[in-house]
């Protein structure tokens, strides 16, 4: 919802411009002095405002600079019965949206306002929408090739086109936000706001207010009325980040929104509507947490429309040779660096760590590597003290049942092995059998036996 602001010494003025604009669905607030007017420009989230030109004390042409200032993209629209040319020419020199005489056609002043309004949500579109490109947050930007991210990317496509709620599970660090942001900027609301929104980093106060906004003097320290994240992404994708740690009261009202597309500000009364499309993630056990009594069932099947489950990188050391290439492009250029390489016991250590992190402390391990090291080549010593920690002994009862059938869970094993060594091989026979403790010619043999092709 749109909020305007009406600034005007004469209060018959105020009443007919808020009864001509309020039933076109804008949020009305209304002022007879520029010095008031001023001080809602500074603490509340305008869309517009429509000023006098003259008044008492401060002028509307005074305000019109400062308001500038403080917010250079709001309109105003300047408004005045004693109307020149050169005090048209200066209100538009000053930046003014438009200039307006008295006594005005209603429907010119209601066509001026939608334009004007139509003008600011472009301008902040663009805004947004050149932030989220520089920061590349775009489909291509999902680095992985294994069979769950292949499936993840079509999975993508498929429900980008439509208005369904996603729900985005995995571990922490494997890239939840990043797939919203692929399923927005890949569906017809990419040229309206992705909002995001930590559900877990806020206390249930402030979370409801970061949500649903709230009026000022709402609660101690409410010194403004503040928009929630539902309306500023209205139109357009609002991600909930683990949404399993929401408060259960919290719960229930994000139920009535998600059923209604409408709520109240915090300590406000006026009903708000908006379409926004709710992608939601969490790294906990949703179901579980519904067994258990700790989340809404309702809220639940609300949210999880749609589920794609990330897996944790160790189920897919495919992806690591690539985000690895990713990430040192990207911090070898911040370091001014031409080239930078892996020494080969580098790669076998990157490939035999169990990266409890996920990405992002892969993608913590190789910024790390870049900064510190001063050749072109990452040695194993470059690595944290963690990787050079003794393992742990594999014990095999733990993942082949004991009535598992010995010849054929023993082939399943050596070719998975065999297919590991020559990506960390980066396909080079010789060297894969040589990491396998196996002849060239035994590890050609068994490629041939598993139909292995590099």
């Amino acid at each position: 919802m749109d909020t305007v602001l009406i600034v005007d010494d004469e209060k018959n003025y105020l009443v007919v411009l808020e009864a001509l604009l309020g039933p076109e669905g804008y949020e009305i607030m209304t002022v007879d002095n520029a010095q008031a007017a001023l001080g809602l420009i500074q603490e509340t989230d305008l869309d517009l405002v429509i000023t006098d030109m003259k008044m008492p004390g401060m002028s509307g042409m005074e305000l019109l600079e400062a308001a500038k200032k403080i917010r250079p993209e709001m309109p105003v629209i300047m408004m005045t019965a004693y109307g020149t040319i050169e005090m048209a020419v200066e209100a538009m020199k000053k930046q003014a949206y438009d200039y307006i005489t008295k006594p005005f056609q209603n429907e010119e002043l209601k066509l001026t306002v939608r334009k004007a309004l139509q003008n600011h949500r472009l301008i902040k579109e663009n805004r947004l929408l050149s932030e989220a490109l520089s920061d590349r947050y775009q489909y291509g930007n999902i680095i992985g090739k294994s069979k769950p991210m292949l499936e993840i990317y079509d999975l993508i496509r498929k429900v980008a086109q439509s208005r369904a709620s996603v729900l985005i599970t995995g571990p922490s660090g494997t890239g939840k936000e990043l797939i919203a942001k692929a399923i927005h900027y890949d569906s017809p609301r990419k040229g309206r706001p992705f909002i995001s929104v930590n559900c877990g980093a806020l206390t249930e106060t402030l979370l409801e207010s970061e949500l649903f906004g709230h009026e000022k003097g709402a609660f101690t320290g409410a010194i403004s009325m503040k928009k929630g994240r539902f309306e500023l992404a209205d139109e357009g994708t609002l991600f909930l980040d683990e949404v399993g740690e929401m408060p259960p009261s919290l719960q229930v009202k994000l139920l009535r929104v998600l059923q209604e597309m409408e709520f109240e500000r915090v300590g406000g009364t006026k009903t708000i509507r908006v379409d926004v499309r709710v992608l939601s993630a969490s790294n906990r056990n949703l179901k579980e947490d519904v067994a258990e009594g700790l989340f809404r069932e309702d809220l639940f099947y609300r949210l999880n429309v749609i589920h794609i489950e990330i897996p944790p990188l160790r189920e897919r050391k495919e992806d690591i040779r690539l985000l690895v290439q990713h990430f040192i492009d990207k911090y070898r250029q911040d370091e001014g660096k031409e080239k930078i390489e892996l020494a080969p016991e580098t790669w076998k250590a990157l490939y035999n760590y169990p990266w409890p992190g996920n990405v992002r402390e892969l993608e913590n391990v190789i910024e790390r590597a870049v900064v510190l090291n001063s050749g072109a080549l990452i040695e194993f010593a470059d690595l944290p003290p963690e990787f050079s920690e003794k393992p742990q002994e594999l014990d095999i009862d733990l993942f082949i049942s004991p009535d598992a059938e010995l010849q054929p869970t023993l082939e399943k094993i050596e070719e998975k092995l065999i297919r590991r060594a020559l990506m960390q091989a980066n396909n080079v026979q010789a060297h894969a059998a040589e990491m396998l403790g196996i002849t060239k010619s035994l590890i050609q043999h068994k490629m041939k036996k598993y139909n292995i092709h590099v």
